[in-house]
């Protein structure tokens, strides 16, 4: 008896089934860019949703309202300022009607979205951010100081930036010694995790500019590892095994 009552599989997902919304309340007809980096293709704050589109020759991507729902218009004005991909987006937590925008020009731009939707593309950035020398995958706003933004590119390079003024504040380099592959604050911005394509999970204190602790491996297969912070200061990471299985991970370092 013990036997025949396992068929069923113990999970309270069970009985869970996913529900499609009605088309009036998707997005429709966006022409999602096929060139970021490992990144999530678009970002959304409580006002807007911002995707990563194709876009010949330059770079762009398309704020929605959110409210905005069903077909969106093929003549929608975009975000157009790169000139060449936009591999990444992120909202700033402090103003929704501010994103960052990462590219493969090596620049990271800094836009204001109106709360109208424009008439035509927005080209003008409120700043431009140069000291990459390679493109640029990665940016994340600071989650608690304000202003502060970090980009990663292939240059190897971490660049924290102030975007009041467009300086530098601080260059991470000779930390990584191959493809940066994703870069996480921590709850309030006092660490960062970094996985890199030399397999390793690094945390840095930026203001310290040092590793303060690693894990070489942390899955052995080759394909890209990716890792977050947890709230409690753990580190949960995702890879795969020599036999590409997939595989998650928690660690505390």
């Amino acid at each position: 008896p013990a036997m025949s009552r396992r068929v069923v599989r113990q999970s309270k997902f069970r009985h869970v089934f996913g529900q499609p919304v009605k088309a009036d309340q998707m997005y429709e007809d966006i022409r999602v860019s096929k060139v970021t980096w490992d990144s999530s293709f678009c970002a959304v704050n409580p006002k807007f949703l911002a995707i990563i589109v194709e876009s010949g020759g330059g770079g762009a991507f398309m704020v929605l309202p959110l409210a905005k729902t069903g077909r969106v218009d093929k003549n929608h004005p975009l975000v157009t300022g790169h000139t060449a991909p936009v591999l990444d987006i992120d909202w700033c937590p402090h103003n929704d009607n501010v994103i960052a925008s990462a590219s493969e020009d090596t620049t990271v731009m800094v836009w204001q979205i109106p709360d109208y939707v424009p008439v035509r593309n927005i080209t003008e950035p409120v700043v431009t951010l140069e000291g990459h020398s390679k493109r640029v995958g990665i940016i994340s706003w600071h989650p608690t100081a304000r202003n502060v933004l970090l980009s990663a590119g292939c240059d190897n390079l971490v660049i924290l930036w102030n975007v009041g003024t467009g300086e530098m504040l601080l260059v991470l380099e000779d930390m990584h010694t191959d493809l940066i592959y994703n870069v996480g604050w921590n709850r309030n911005g006092s660490l960062l995790v970094t996985t890199c394509k030399d397999k390793k999970v690094r945390v840095i204190d930026p203001r310290k500019q040092q590793v303060v602790a690693e894990k070489s491996k942390p899955h052995d297969g080759a394909r890209p590892i990716r890792a977050i912070f947890m709230a409690d200061g753990k580190i949960f990471t995702t890879g795969f095994s020599k036999m590409s299985e997939r595989q998650l991970g928690l660690w505390d370092l």
